[in-house]
Order: structure tokens, then C-alpha cells, then sequence
């Protein structure tokens, strides 16, 4: 079955939002190797974060670089087919990845399921990259009652 689109047919959506703290742009191949540095550097972090539950993400004994980039492709063809949204957090300075916010259909409430996380060094801009998704998603985007995941 294949899923449906999480945003209307004529919705455009945005491809970045940017702050002076971080920048946010669609994840994709491109970021394989930073993007798999960042979360492997940060695993304990990571599922400390608000909408890591089930300890299931990330994967304690990591993944090669190829099936990180698997998963990079996955996201860009879930981008691409607007069945959800992936955006690799960057610095604004050097461009290197810090985080990642995921935009997917929700699993028990809501109209989106809204997950992000940084790196354990980037760990004070947790709750800053959290309320500037918030904040973008209700100006620039279609949902009206997000999850967030506990934040």
C-alpha cells in the first residue's frame, strides 16, 4: 500500500527556515557523512530527547555509511513524494550537520508526528530548535494540531 500524501496537492512545502542558530534544508545524500557523523557522536543524547520513546533510534551499534545513505535516500523519496519531511539541521557558520527534524504522519493524534534531535555538543539547542519548529509549522505549514512528540 503505498502511503498517502501528509500535505494537500497544492501546498508548497517550504524548504528551509532559517535562524541565527541553525539552518534547516531537506535532508539528503549530500549529508551522508556529516549527517552520520553527528548522530553516531550523540546516540545516548539522542534517546534522551523528547520523542525517542522506545530506545529504538538510533541504533546502539550505529550503521556503515552505506546504509545511512540508504536511509538518507529514503527520506528524500519520502520528501519527494510528500508522505513526510526530513530536514538536516546545520550550522549556520561552517554548514556542518547538528541535528535532524522529522516531519511524518502521526501515530496516534495529531495531523503530523513532529521528532527532531541535535548533537550532545549542541545539546543547548535542543529546546530553541523545538519552539522554532513549532512556530514554523503553524505559520508555514497546513497542520493544525501537531504532535510534538512531548515537547
Amino acid at each position: 500500500m503505498t502511503p498517502r500524501p501528509l500535505v494537500p496537492s497544492e501546498f508548497d512545502p517550504p524548504r528551509t527556515l532559517v535562524t541565527d542558530e541553525f539552518v534547516l534544508e531537506p535532508l539528503g545524500p549530500e549529508h551522508n557523512e556529516a549527517d552520520l557523523a553527528a548522530w553516531t557522536s550523540s546516540i545516548d543524547h539522542i534517546r534522551s530527547t523528547p520523542g525517542y520513546p522506545d530506545g529504538g533510534w538510533p541504533p546502539v551499534n550505529g550503521m556503515t555509511l552505506e546504509e545511512n545513505l540508504d536511509d538518507l535516500e529514503q527520506h528524500a523519496r519520502d520528501f519527494a513524494a510528500r508522505t513526510g519531511f526530513t530536514f538536516t539541521v546545520l550550522d549556520p557558520s561552517d554548514r556542518d550537520v547538528i541535528g535532524c527534524v522529522y516531519l511524518y504522519p502521526p501515530e496516534t493524534r495529531g495531523d503530523v508526528r513532529v521528532q527532531s534531535w541535535v548533537r550532545a555538543d549542541r545539546a543547548h539547542l535542543d529546546n530553541a530548535l523545538s519552539d522554532a519548529v513549532a512556530v514554523w509549522l503553524a505559520e508555514s505549514w497546513p497542520w493544525t494540531s501537531p504532535d510534538r512528540c512531548g515537547r
